[in-house]
């Protein structure tokens, strides 16, 4: 299991609305997205190499969504939980990542940092 945690400077709203909204997504990750933000909707990001659907959804709350790479074997779906709360200057986020095969998983927990947590982190910097 991955758990991460990473505190941004915006509010919470605006972080799960960065992370849910396809264009935004496309925009700070600098790859397509589509994203069918409501309950039981599908979504593809970074040019279809993850995908997967929207289980739960709390806007400004939290995220849960079945995901999968398509570098996995198949069948095989993992599940991610997003949980924003304000804090004093921004939004800390706890992310968890479960169900990440074994073989992929160092990768899968350095690219959140490197592919998702940074970029936002800039793209939020340059709104304020």
């Amino acid at each position: 299991m991955i758990k991460q945690e990473v505190n941004f400077p915006a509010e919470p709203k605006r972080v799960y609305d960065a992370i849910m909204d396809e264009k935004e997504h496309s925009v700070f990750t600098g790859a397509k997205a589509k994203i069918d933000n409501r309950v039981g909707g599908k979504f593809s990001v970074w040019e279809g190499y993850a995908s997967g659907e929207n289980l739960e959804l709390v806007k400004g709350e939290k995220i849960v969504q079945s995901w999968r790479a398509d570098d996995w074997p198949k069948g095989i779906m993992s599940k991610v939980t997003f949980l924003f709360k304000k804090i004093k200057n921004g939004t800390k986020m706890e992310f968890i990542h479960e169900g990440v095969p074994a073989e992929f998983e160092e990768s899968i927990k350095e690219g959140w940092n490197e592919y998702y947590w940074k970029p936002l982190m800039e793209y939020l910097s340059r709104l304020k």
